[in-house]
């Protein structure tokens, strides 16, 4: 480790790319930032450290969501701009939930799915599609059904009937996404606001 860092290139704020590759895949689970003072916190500890240039501070990943990187190899680029962290990361990489930045959050293909399904009923014959017998008459019906909807759950949850509550829950889903195709709302945009509510402070990568 010590010759990595006499080989970094650090750039003119004192910082170099770190892409973090599984040992047993190979599989690339995240890229972020590291200065000087992360990589030897990472050599020192074993454990992967980085730098968030959004807070401007140090941060390990892990700290609040207990997903360690241990570090068994870091590499350095030809250049000296850019390393690897070889690691074997306890639980998941991205702060999505998911092993690697680079799959596929599968909440967010549900979501996608669903919403461009009552997107095309726009264009589905009335007598045959009920979203768009209800598109068709209007945000304020639509808000109404969602409205109904929540009460359903709410009342289904209170009374402690699983399935109910599974089945009412299915339904007010529905129903707001199809107030947000009425809306004009992507739903990935209220995906990206959940997000950006609930990242964890350690999670730097999202910057």
């Amino acid at each position: 480790m010590n010759e990595v860092l006499d080989r970094v290139r650090f750039d003119d704020r004192g910082l170099v790319s770190v892409v973090v590759q599984d040992t047993a895949s190979g599989a690339v689970l995240m890229v972020a930032w590291a200065n000087r003072e992360a990589l030897e916190l990472t050599r020192d500890t074993g454990l992967g450290h980085f730098w968030s240039r959004s807070r401007q501070a140090l941060w390990r990943k892990g700290e609040t969501s207990g997903n360690q990187l241990r570090v068994a190899e870091v590499l350095v680029d030809c250049d000296g701009d850019t390393l690897i962290y070889r690691v074997r990361a306890e639980g998941p990489a991205c702060h999505l939930g998911s092993r690697s930045c680079f799959e596929p959050n599968p909440v967010r293909l549900e979501l996608g799915w669903l919403a461009e399904v009552i997107a095309a009923r726009r264009a589905a014959d009335p007598e045959s599609s009920y979203t768009r017998r209800l598109l068709d008459q209007g945000l304020d019906r639509v808000a109404q059904k969602v409205g109904e909807e929540a009460v359903e759950v709410v009342i289904a949850a209170l009374a402690g009937v699983h399935e109910r509550t599974i089945s009412e829950s299915a339904d007010l889903l529905y129903h707001l996404l199809v107030l947000l195709e009425a809306s004009g709302v992507d739903p990935l945009e209220v995906a990206a606001e959940l997000e950006l509510r609930h990242l964890p402070p350690d999670e730097g990568v999202r910057e």
